[in-house]
């Protein structure tokens, strides 16, 4: 019989019921989650959008991340963070969402291992080749830092190791940790998208051919609808979300510019990439030539809106490359690639989501722009010349020339020169208090509205240049010299459309700071044998007061016996 006063009964009865409690508060918290994230930068929090992006997976994604195995310590920690953003975003999508790590070394033979390399670098996981130290043995070896996203039928490969290749190693590692949430939860969506948002690319003004935007429209393809877009028929603009200007080289009529102008009143996006200078590039050999102005008829629309691109050209010290020949060896031309001043590369960017932690841009005859009042418009700008760098007014002459010259620095004395504006606020129309221009298509007018532009003084950073071995058109931002694609303007026209269309979505979640707190080495080297000797007596004088205190108590309690 079981005596229900006795102490042993008790205890039992007490483990029980604690053992009860605790299985279920277990299964109330596996029903419902209680995360707290208590980081200063609140690194392990994702964005609300990506939250409601993957709670409302329609079918389940698969997540295949190329970064396992033997890995340097860099690499181990991206891959530690891959695997905690993973974690996070299965705490929304469920089992709509399933990753794994893959170390594409692991191949049978050497022959399929080549390719399944390839074919990692044809879905853009480009390789980085990793030398590392262990031991005292020197390593080489390939590292794949990317993921493919899969669902259905359709996969996307994504390259997680970004950021600005200008910073130091550990920045640009960090600087990828920032943006796994977004890189990651964009290839989802990309795939997960039913491309419901229309994009029209404005014809009719000698724009770039379709030649000259293939990777342009193949980007933009995956994610949004294009369209071709005629200004002269407003019934044209119906249905569109945002507009793309690329480079025209005509005049706008009254018409098609208050159509265009009508567009953003209606809340409509807009992006303009515009030069304000022609010039002929074969003419720039021996002695030069001018460049001259466009005749766009689209400077007193931009500038009610508030920026003015100037008539002049940006050189900067720190330019792309561009091939020329200096001499001959024997019979042939010595062909040389050297920094082109008017082709500057731009790796100084302004504080936002477009352009946070960005690789540098390339850009070709680009122009400066200045703000001009126009009141409830907010400013922002994007993208900067280097500190090093000067505007050359109209009339600018350019010569081949020049580059055989030493450029004396402190010429290049203007400091950061803004070549790229965000503007976003209420914008009045360039017809407000004026007579609708003759030929308009009767419409519902406004005067004002809400709405964002994007304006870029180089109409040729989307061109794909064409490869003169193979005639095809290359990559936006595609190096001839180092023969890769090295720079990011494809992501930077892809984020400013992403942010256009959806200003509050996941294009946020490249706000993301995680901070660098490196360890003072100095400072470690100075005090080294201090905090050993601390680490090796502090344990003992603890026990040793431990055992004193104790003592004391022990004799307190028994000295009435």
């Amino acid at each position: 019989m079981v005596d229900l006063n006795s102490k042993r009964t008790a205890d039992i009865l007490r483990f029980l019921i604690g053992l009860m409690l605790l299985v279920i508060l277990n299964q109330l918290a596996g029903r419902f989650p209680l995360r707290w994230d208590l980081t200063e930068e609140k690194r392990f929090s994702i964005q609300a959008p990506t939250k409601d992006l993957l709670r409302n997976l329609e079918d389940q994604v698969f997540i295949d991340v190329y970064l396992d195995g033997a890995l340097p310590a860099g690499f181990a920690r991206l891959k530690k963070s891959i695997e905690e953003t993973l974690e996070e975003f299965k705490v929304y999508a469920g089992d709509n969402l399933q990753y794994k790590f893959v170390d594409p070394s692991t191949a049978a033979s050497g022959a399929s291992r080549n390719q399944f390399y390839a074919s990692l670098a044809e879905k853009g996981i480009q390789p980085s080749n990793v030398i590392d130290t262990r031991e005292g043995e020197r390593t080489e070896k390939l590292v794949f830092p990317g993921a493919v996203v899969a669902q259905g039928t359709r996969e996307k490969g994504v390259l997680l190791l970004k950021g600005n290749k200008g910073a130091g190693p550990d920045q640009q590692l960090n600087q990828s940790i920032e943006g796994l949430e977004y890189e990651l939860a964009s290839a989802i969506r990309g795939l997960s998208s039913s491309n419901e948002q229309r994009i029209g690319l404005v014809k009719g003004h000698g724009e770039l051919g379709d030649q000259d935007i293939t990777d342009l429209t193949s980007s933009l393809s995956s994610q949004y609808r294009l369209g071709n877009v005629n200004l002269s028929i407003y019934q044209d603009l119906i249905g569109y979300d945002a507009l793309l200007v690329l480079k025209p080289t005509q005049a706008y009529n009254e018409v098609e510019k208050y159509n265009l102008d009508q567009f953003i009143m209606q809340g409509g996006k807009a992006i303009f990439f515009i030069d304000a200078l022609h010039l002929d590039m074969d003419s720039i050999r021996g002695e030069g030539t001018y460049a001259f102005p466009y005749q766009t008829n689209l400077d007193d629309l931009l500038f009610r809106y508030g920026v003015r691109i100037n008539k002049d050209l940006v050189v900067d010290r720190f330019g792309q490359r561009y091939p020329v020949v200096v001499g001959t060896i024997g019979n042939q031309p010595n062909l040389q690639w050297m920094p082109w001043p008017f082709y500057p590369l731009l790796n100084h960017k302004g504080d936002h989501p477009i352009v946070r932690n960005l690789d540098a841009v390339s850009s070709r005859m680009v122009s400066s722009i200045d703000t001009v009042k126009a009141q409830g418009v907010r400013k922002i700008p994007l993208l900067f010349s280097s500190q090093y760098s000067l505007s050359a007014e109209y009339p600018v002459k350019v010569s081949l020339n020049d580059l055989r010259k030493d450029f004396n620095p402190e010429t290049f004395n203007q400091g950061p020169i803004p070549l790229a504006y965000l503007l976003e606020g209420h914008f009045t129309s360039l017809y407000k208090n004026r007579l609708t221009p003759e030929g308009v298509v009767s419409q519902n007018r406004l005067d004002e509205g809400n709405s964002s532009i994007l304006v870029v003084a180089d109409g040729d950073m989307m061109t794909s240049q064409i490869n003169p071995k193979t005639d095809r058109p290359l990559p936006m931002g595609f190096d001839l010299a180092s023969q890769q694609e090295a720079f990011a303007n494809r992501d930077f026209l892809l984020n400013a459309v992403a942010y256009l269309l959806n200003e509050d979505g996941i294009i946020n979640a490249r706000n993301k700071e995680v901070k660098i707190r490196p360890l003072d080495t100095v400072r470690i080297a100075n005090s080294k044998l201090q905090w050993q000797v601390f680490n090796l007596v502090t344990p003992l004088v603890i026990l040793i007061i431990y055992g004193i205190v104790r003592h004391l108590i022990r004799k307190r309690k028994y000295a009435n016996f």
